[in-house]
């Protein structure tokens, strides 16, 4: 997300290799632009038209594509909002309204909501869109977040590793494909996303390395959402046991599970049937539409 810096454009290199990731998807999407204060927001939409709404937010350096391999499980039952998050990588567009605090990123998605005519839905957010997901259940209207999960969330309940930051140096001295898979090839094991999506996420932090993070203090835990909280038990981002406890302690109701053999990074991507069944089987069918 930027801070008052011109926003970066999308290269034709950066749109061709996003849709070649976006082919990865095995199921048929919907592209949507919303508009908005903020400029364009671009939402990949798919599963049953009267499924229950699941809004989708990718963490930071990458895009909707990484959700490539859990669309298909999420979608038989559910109708899947995949946002593009405004400012960073990918095509949505940000040419209005500057995002200089946590509240410009809490209003922007307030308008996304409103874009997609929801009412309520739950909302799923993977490390940085974990943070977001957690910061916007504590700031919207009541009943707008109905179910939340958090896909091992970054600077919510403990911070990062300092081995983490050290490998990721490299990412913001000398970005693009080479130092991306370096460093996924370190954090999952050997075990990195499709070459599409690497060379995607490389080609994102050359064209939008001028893009400047927006980040807050911890999100607000006060406002009670029925929330799951998935940890990668593997994870080099952070350490997965602090993170665990301080949420046991500070979110009340959490329900929260450690998928073993999975990294903070091959989260989204490792497990996806496995990584399903845990996210649907908290998110009950039978939730209202999003319908206002």
């Amino acid at each position: 997300m930027t801070a008052d810096t011109p926003a970066p454009t999308p290269t034709a290199a950066f749109r061709a290799a996003y849709e070649q990731a976006m082919a990865l998807w095995p199921v048929p999407v919907e592209r949507l632009d919303l508009s908005s204060e903020f400029g364009s927001t671009r939402v990949t939409v798919c599963g049953p038209a009267d499924g229950p709404p699941l809004v989708l937010l990718h963490g930071g350096g990458t895009t909707s594509a990484v959700w490539y391999a859990l669309a298909a499980p999420l979608a038989r039952t559910h109708r899947v909002y995949a946002v593009d998050q405004m400012g960073g990588p990918g095509l949505s567009a940000h040419t209005g309204r500057a995002l200089r605090r946590p509240a410009d990123l809490l209003d922007w998605l307030d308008g996304v909501f409103h874009g997609l005519g929801l009412a309520s839905a739950a909302l799923l957010g993977h490390s940085y869109g974990g943070w977001l997901a957690l910061s916007y259940a504590g700031h919207a209207a009541p009943g707008r977040v109905n179910r939340l999960v958090l896909l091992d969330p970054t600077q919510c309940f403990a911070g990062f590793r300092p081995s983490y930051l050290l490998r990721a140096l490299p990412l913001f001295v000398r970005p693009g494909e080479r130092s991306t898979r370096r460093f996924l090839e370190w954090e999952t094991g050997g075990a990195p996303p499709a070459p599409e999506l690497v060379r995607l996420m490389g080609l994102g932090a050359v064209g939008f390395r001028t893009a400047k993070v927006v980040t807050g203090p911890r999100p607000d835990v006060t406002r009670a959402v029925p929330t799951l909280l998935l940890l990668a038990g593997r994870s080099r981002t952070h350490d997965p046991r602090r993170v665990a406890a301080r949420a046991e302690r500070t979110l009340a109701g959490v329900r929260i599970a450690t998928l073993a053999g999975v990294t903070h990074h091959s989260l989204p991507y490792a497990d996806p049937d496995a990584l399903g069944r845990q996210v649907l089987g908290f998110l009950p069918a039978g939730l209202p539409g999003g319908a206002p």
